[in-house]
């Protein structure tokens, strides 16, 4: 197995190495600049970006934080996970995973949370897999802010 290591992209050169990979998560990125502009902010909030690296190049990334709420308590939720389509079948998911429950546990959280689309069935397979368990549907409606 390849030398993968797991760290924080925490510097804008990291950041930046990390757009191309979450590109194929989020496509709706426009640019590298909106991009590190949007996970400064987060980053701000509490948003940080876990990384698998080969040699400086990310294969794989976990946007997480850390919340709490009335229905879970403390909890670690994931906002962002994906490995590169090149990468996928090297476990780096799983390791991904593996190091956010131990964040979690770090942390003193009671749940990790993350949701995927209905209609992303090879995720959901991965996700059953790995442990984790529907508890929820989840609602939403697009709002117009100029409407408001």
């Amino acid at each position: 197995m390849n030398d993968f290591v797991l760290r924080h992209a925490e510097t804008d050169g990291e950041l930046r190495a990390c757009f191309p990979v979450m590109r194929e998560l989020r496509p709706h990125l426009a640019d590298e600049a909106g991009f590190l502009e949007q996970v400064r902010r987060l980053m701000g909030e509490g948003y940080r970006l876990l990384a698998t690296w080969e040699d400086e190049v990310p294969l794989a990334l976990a946007g997480y934080r850390v919340q709490q709420n009335l229905i879970f308590g403390r909890f670690l939720y994931v906002d962002d996970l994906v490995v590169t389509a090149a990468s996928r079948g090297d476990r780096l998911g799983r390791r991904l995973l593996d190091e956010l429950s131990s964040v979690a546990k770090r942390s003193e959280c009671a749940q990790l949370v993350l949701d995927t689309g209905l209609s992303n069935a090879l995720a959901q397979r991965f996700y059953f897999r790995e442990g984790l368990l529907t508890g929820a549907i989840r609602f939403s409606k697009p709002l117009s802010l100029e409407q408001a």
